[in-house]
């Protein structure tokens, strides 16, 4: 069975380890002079914050580009002649009963997207043709049981199945649509109620029952990190209370209770900083960020506005560090380093990270939002109704910001034991080299330590394949089943047969860092494997050498007797092996190796799922090289360099 720490709802993003209290560092950034009296004092009354034009700001919403509008409208009225889909108990039964999370969720979040669409469509056009579908989408939204997705029920009292309406729970997509109907009932509330006025009466009640009085009343939520001293938190922590205090700002009408909300989400949200790290570093990955460090810019930006600049935070290091990740991590065009859980292909949104960088003064943050928004809708149903507004109302700035990636020579961040390097600043030409140490209980963990990701004039080599499409075994204790997750479908090595070993206990040691003409990562990698492997010392130096234009890997290693090791390569073209240590790999590099102690093999494997097709092409293929003869200790160097040409269609 999985263990639940302080985050109750831990199985559903995060690896079944049965995690120790992790490095923690109080910080009480935004709670230390911020409590419910003084909160009270800052905050706005909730009648005169206009954080975003209403309905009945007519200029406003007739002031937005035409073809926003018309493609707004036009894409709303093609909608509205669709019929709401239905989402039954035998969907909802799905995840329970077979793991599928798919189905429902596919049902759910295409209502919830129209019914967005179809509420901006009609403040844009103003007259009235939306607001019957608009009031039958926020009806069905409000008579769902639940608006928690049933792979996450499982922390209510009845378990896992049907959700039991006596005991709300509050989880992402819950958090979410109470956001969802906050924000329509500050936008279309009046004309809702001309509709019928128990329509804004039921948005109320559902918003303060589901999420506002659990949220207030309960301290057991474990991605409030407030009952337990098991420090773990991740995305879910400002993701929920982003849209906590969404609720709390615009439908609580208690100054005093409002104001005690926000204290409480103040809290919250500093546990989540404690655990993070002093270099801003997402463990979840670049693709977890815009639910991550985004979020906490989506609280910090609700509360500037709602104090009307009282309550501020950015000039905070932390705050900045935790912006500035996404500009780090990113490689080139579409392509981001995907460890853990995230997609390869991750391009953020682009508005938000401008407005994230406007925000903390950062030039290279707000050019890297505005070279990603290129190409990006101005207004998607499918974005929470926060976000989308903000990017037609608050980014009108972006236009006049150079749309640049910044693509840093190199960065390095300690807490995270991560590295990202390319051969010159401001190119995607040449190699780019980025590796990790870490351990194996990380947010959305993958058996990875010493991994490496390889890429060549902006096209990937060795890869990290990512994530298959979520089910109930990609959250339980059979997540290291899945092939994706283990170090031999990493570039990590094989000792003795056996890969690495999830938990915090298997973790990088002494780990090293010199950047400079060469950016140079070292580690010992012998404890991330069980004790089966009889691995006494496996030393891994990862480098970029600028100079011999050149990716190196050197590893020492030595075992308790004479044993097996492999090394393990992945990347998403079929590689050739030649003669003399020299495999030809994607995008025209080479890979060189001592063909004298060592043999090679290729694997292939399906990657037909659909997170992974689209990025892959359908396979990927791993080079095995292996020793040709058994040995106590030695070591080894790899080279990838410029070789034969071997580009792909598939991106």
């Amino acid at each position: 069975m999985v263990a639940f720490t302080r985050r109750a709802l831990l199985p559903v993003l995060a690896a079944p380890a049965i995690l120790p209290a992790v490095l923690y560092k109080q910080r009480n950034i935004l709670s230390k002079d911020w409590n419910a009296e003084k909160v009270a004092g800052a905050l706005l009354p909730a009648k005169e914050w206009k954080p975003l034009p209403r309905f009945a700001d007519r200029a406003a919403w007739e002031g937005l580009p035409g073809d926003v509008r018309g493609r707004i409208v036009d894409e709303a009225s093609a909608l509205q002649k669709e019929p709401w889909e239905s989402l039954p108990a035998s969907v909802y039964l799905d995840f329970a009963r077979n793991g599928n999370r798919s189905r429902y969720e596919r049902i759910r979040f295409a209502r919830r997207g129209k019914l967005n669409l179809l509420a901006v469509a009609e403040c844009i056009e103003g007259k009235g043709r939306f607001l019957d579908s608009v009031t039958e989408g926020v009806w069905l939204e409000c008579e769902e049981s639940s608006w928690v997705l049933p792979a996450h029920i499982r922390v209510q009292k009845a378990g896992n199945g049907l959700p039991d309406v006596t005991e709300p729970v509050v989880d992402l997509f819950a958090a979410e649509s109470g956001a969802q109907i906050s924000w329509l009932y500050y936008l279309l509330g009046a004309e809702l109620g001309r509709v019928s006025p128990l329509v804004p009466k039921r948005m109320k009640h559902e918003v303060h029952a589901r999420i506002l009085a659990p949220c207030l009343e309960r301290n057991d939520f474990g991605w409030m990190g407030l009952k337990s001293s098991d420090h773990s938190l991740n995305n879910w922590t400002p993701w929920i209370n982003s849209n906590w205090l969404t609720c709390a700002l615009l439908l609580e009408d208690d100054p005093a209770r409002r104001a005690a909300h926000v204290a409480k989400s103040l809290r919250s949200v500093d546990e989540y900083l404690s655990d993070m790290p002093d270099d801003g570093g997402c463990d979840e990955g670049p693709g977890y960020w815009g639910r991550a460090g985004a979020s906490l810019f989506d609280c910090l930006e609700l509360l500037d506005s709602a104090s009307g600049g009282r309550m501020k935070w950015w000039k905070e290091p932390l705050v900045r560090e935790i912006g500035r990740y996404i500009v780090k991590a990113h490689i080139a065009g579409k392509w981001m380093v995907n460890f853990a859980d995230a997609s390869a292909h991750a391009t953020p949104d682009g508005a938000l990270v401008w407005r994230y960088g406007k925000a903390i003064g950062d030039r290279e943050m707000m050019e890297y939002g505005a070279w990603a928004a290129q190409g990006q809708r101005g207004f998607d149903g499918h974005d929470s109704p926060a976000r989308g507004l903000m990017k037609l109302f608050l980014n009108a700035g972006m236009k006049e910001t150079e749309a640049r990636a910044p693509l840093p020579v190199e960065n390095w961040l300690p807490d995270l034991n991560v590295l990202f390097a390319r051969q010159a600043a401001g190119s995607d030409r040449g190699f780019y080299l980025a590796a990790k140490g870490g351990h194996n209980a990380e947010s959305h963990n993958h058996n990875d330590v010493g991994n490496f990701i390889v890429f060549l004039d902006g096209q990937p080599v060795l890869v990290d394949v990512g994530v298959e499409t979520y089910t109930a075994k990609t959250f339980s204790a059979q997540r290291y089943e899945i092939w994706t997750m283990q170090s031999g479908w990493h570039n990590c090595p094989t000792v003795n047969g056996v890969m690495q070993a999830p938990g915090r206990m298997f973790r990088a040691r002494d780990v090293q860092f010199k950047g400079g003409a060469v950016s140079e990562v070292s580690m010992d990698l012998a404890g991330t494997y069980p004790a089966e492997a009889k691995v006494e010392r496996l030393r891994r130096a990862m480098r970029l050498d600028r100079k011999a234009a050149a990716v190196v890997v050197e590893d020492g290693f030595a075992l308790r007797g004479a044993g097996a090791m492999e090394w393990n390569f992945i990347t998403p073209v079929r590689p050739g092996v030649g003669d003399a240590g020299r495999v030809s790999l994607a995008a025209g590099a080479v890979l060189r190796y001592d063909a004298a102690l060592l043999s090679a093999a290729v694997d292939e494997h399906e990657a037909t799922d659909g997170r992974l097709k689209d990025i892959w092409g359908g396979k990927m293929f791993r080079v095995r090289l292996a020793l040709k003869a058994a040995r106590a200790e030695g070591s080894v160097k790899f080279t990838v360099e410029r070789g034969w040409t071997l580009y792909s269609d598939a991106w």
